[in-house]
């Protein structure tokens, strides 16, 4: 008797769930079966997307290589044009590589003031990622030594010289490179003396540094 009136039981709360069932199928039905479309709808949109965007950065990145090769065959005005054009087109990180191609290029052409003008400019826009934009400021610092003031430099890259800023050691150099130009050799040597008293200081630039005070003691003009 009791198995009969556990069967029983069992049968009426499957007839309820099915009821139930129905009755929510009834009213939400028609939402479920949109949400379903949608799913189905984004999910191939985004595989489409990433196909797409892959194809694109893939794209880019032979067009950057197709420039570099223009550069290293000694065409720069070419290999300019087309890293202008992938800056302008490009996916990915690729439009950034060909700005900051571009400027070194620039360089190596003897327009150092464009290619400091460039680099200043990818260290100001915010859109960058902060390490760009410090790698640039450096840049852009380097190229200030031989064309600009000291002031100049101090106020790109000073900010970087910093206990703690992983480009604190470059910074320094710079800074003691054009302390050294403008005659500021007491300057020159405080900034070169942080390299060497820096225990993290890499060992090439610390090796520098070195030479450079000791140029600086034998000139006796750092009293």
């Amino acid at each position: 008797m009791a198995h009969q009136n556990d069967s029983f039981i069992r049968e009426v709360n499957e007839e309820l769930r099915s009821e139930q069932v129905q009755a929510i199928w009834t009213r939400y039905g028609g939402i479920l079966i949109a949400l379903a479309i949608l799913i189905v709808v984004g999910t191939i949109g985004k595989v489409a997307y990433d196909y797409w965007e892959e194809s694109s950065a893939s794209a880019s990145g032979d067009a950057f290589l197709a420039a570099l090769t223009l550069a290293k065959d000694n065409k720069p005005d070419e290999a300019l044009a087309a890293l202008e054009k992938l800056e302008a087109d490009g996916h990915g990180a690729y439009p950034l590589l060909a700005r900051m191609r571009a400027a070194t290029l620039q360089a190596q052409k003897g327009d150092v003031a464009a290619a400091a003008a460039a680099f200043k400019a990818i260290a100001e826009d915010t859109s960058v990622e902060q390490p760009v934009r410090d790698a640039a400021r450096l840049r852009s610092a380097y190229l200030l030594v031989d064309s600009s003031s000291y002031a100049d430099v101090q106020s790109a890259v000073e900010s970087l010289a910093v206990a703690g800023n992983g480009m604190r050691h470059s910074a320094r150099e710079v800074l003691g490179l054009a302390a050294m130009k403008a005659g500021d050799m007491a300057k020159a040597r405080d900034w070169f003396q942080q390299i060497i008293d820096d225990a993290q200081a890499p060992r090439n630039l610390a090796n520098r540094a070195q030479m450079m005070l000791d140029v600086i003691a034998s000139s006796g003009k750092a009293a």
